[in-house]
């Protein structure tokens, strides 16, 4: 940032703090200061949660969803459900009378039905399915959790109901299909793309149940969309929604204190106090289902050498991270699975800072004096509030020990196409849950499968461990899934592919006159059930 910005930042925040400022927001809708530009509108063909947030739950909805509150399953388009004894067939009974959206080249003749589930799902799962290549043919979730490979079939009983019949018994089933990336596309809207040969704007020009629909969208500057009529839970209190995009995290909180946002993303660390100095501000916070991590790729030498892996983790001081970048508002990162997961242990070994170790171990390598690239990310996640820091901390931590560090850092559309390329040394990433299941911290990010749909950024395969995570999923006793999943945990302090570092605090800044969360539990947020008040 220029000194010009930053002494801008500064005095605009001097000359209104303690104030309470004119409202200048429309009072028929809101904006939100997002952090990065959406890759596309349909949460199926990605996991970026910048992605995630400008449409799952503002333009769809899933067969399931969690509880706000309480995290735990609740009817979403399915208003029952049923599963069988040998636990291989999940049958739902759908909601009536649930109407898609429309825009300029659609209007539904008929509500929602088992038609789009079928549609949905075998998008995804089936390589002869008309739509499953439009996009490039990738659903990174769906194809880490080898959904494709244990789903049988998607059968249509009648117009709602419909039965998933699985080949093997899977506990994480039904969390899996309420997550985000779970949407329910219209099947007549396909169609009709089909029809006219314009099949890719299904994912550009998305049609949805949810509360809002796309009105228009220009890259870099904004989102706009519009309150559905016809939405089934009834019409969101709002309008209007706009996502203003808002890459730098101090721009941000200037729009938020000067009026030009009602809620701004991922404030820094540092401004959470400032929030506080004014009285139609506030913070609105929630103890984060994710993990920040340090990524080896582990198909690239010297990183294939878990020596190597250990003695690189053991130079990394992860307290003082927490206090420099998180300003101690995170738990540290023991292990993938945060303090408020209930598959979560204390006590787990972890690997100690030990730098003269560190040393030691590079020397028998015979790699004294190395260098290696970080790549980190361009903006704040929720995970990491400011990778760039993380990276220069590291950055110090390992020239203690005589290892040289470049760090890499692109805008953020060209860095996810570049990790889909894996040429990096390593890498500053996160997982943000997408349910309370403990498996999805450890399928997508370091599966074998992961490897395969570009979520294991590690690139780490190990069929001991893959085996081990077949065996907790197919169980559906809790008490011996958790003695399992610290055992995962356990193998990966062994093997390294990664070092955890910490589990965030998730925040955003918003104006007092809005009622209703924004937060989600596990995912991402939502803006259909907030309103304005005076």
């Amino acid at each position: 940032m220029t000194h010009f910005r930053v002494l801008a930042a500064l005095l605009l925040l001097s000359l209104t703090q303690g104030c309470s400022r004119t409202d200048s927001a429309p009072t028929q809708g809101l904006v939100y200061c997002s952090e990065a530009n959406p890759e596309l509108f349909n949460p199926q063909l990605v996991t970026s949660s910048s992605t995630l947030d400008a449409s799952s739950k503002q333009i769809y909805n899933r067969l399931l969803g969690f509880d706000d509150v309480s995290g735990k399953l609740m009817p979403e388009l399915a208003e029952s459900w049923q599963i069988s004894e040998d636990g291989r067939h999940y049958r739902f009974t759908l909601r009536r009378d649930v109407w898609f959206q429309s825009n300029e080249r659609f209007t539904p003749n008929r509500p929602f039905n088992a038609d789009d589930v079928l549609f949905s799902f075998n998008r995804m799962t089936d390589s002869d399915h008309p739509y499953h290549s439009v996009g490039g043919g990738q659903y990174p979730f769906f194809q880490s959790i080898e959904l494709a490979e244990n789903l049988l079939a998607v059968h249509r009983l009648d117009d709602h109901q419909v039965e998933f019949e699985l080949r093997q018994p899977d506990a994480t089933f039904l969390t899996n299909i309420a997550t985000d990336f779970a949407v329910i596309l219209s099947a007549e809207y396909g169609q009709q793309l089909y029809r006219d040969g314009e099949m890719e704007l299904i994912d550009h020009q998305p049609i949805g149940t949810g509360p809002f629909q796309l009105v228009e969208y220009k890259k870099n500057r904004f989102v706009r969309y519009k309150r559905h009529p016809g939405y089934f839970l009834g019409p969101a209190a709002m309008e209007q929604l706009i996502f203003d995009i808002t890459p730098n995290a101090t721009g941000r909180m200037i729009k938020l204190i000067g009026g030009d946002c009602d809620v701004a993303a991922l404030p820094q660390v540092g401004q959470l106090s400032l929030l506080q100095e004014y009285d139609d501000l506030q913070l609105e916070a929630q103890p984060g289902f994710n993990v920040a991590y340090w990524a080896f790729n582990t198909q690239k030498p010297p990183f294939d050498q878990l020596t190597v892996r250990r003695a690189l983790a053991m130079a990394v001081d992860r307290q003082k991270i927490l206090k420099a970048v998180y300003h101690n508002t995170a738990a540290r990162g023991a292990g993938l699975l945060p303090p408020i997961s209930w598959a979560y242990q204390e006590g787990t070994t972890e690997l100690p800072y030990n730098p003269e170790l560190a040393r030691t171990l590079l020397n028998q390598a015979g790699l004294a004096g190395m260098s290696l690239e970080i790549w980190a990310p361009p903006i704040g996640r929720s995970y990491n509030p400011n990778a760039i820091k993380t990276a220069e901390l590291i950055q110090q931590d390992l020239a203690a020990i005589g290892v040289e560090v470049i760090i890499k850092s692109y805008d953020w559309s060209l860095f996810t196409t570049m990790l889909r390329q894996a040429e990096h040394d390593s890498v500053l990433l996160g997982w943000n849950a997408d349910n309370t299941d403990p498996d999805n911290f450890f399928t997508p990010i370091l599966s074998c499968s992961g490897l395969v749909s570009g979520t294991n950024h590690a690139r780490w395969c190990s069929r001991e461990f893959d085996a081990l995570l077949q065996q907790a999923r197919s169980n559906e006793d809790r008490t011996m899934r958790r003695i399992q999943y610290h055992q995962l945990e356990q193998h990966l302090v062994q093997q390294v592919p990664l070092l955890p570092l910490a589990h965030a605090t998730r925040t955003l800044g918003r104006m007092r006159h809005l009622e209703g969360p924004i937060l989600t539990t596990v995912g991402g947020i939502r803006f259909g059930q907030v309103k304005r008040v005076n």
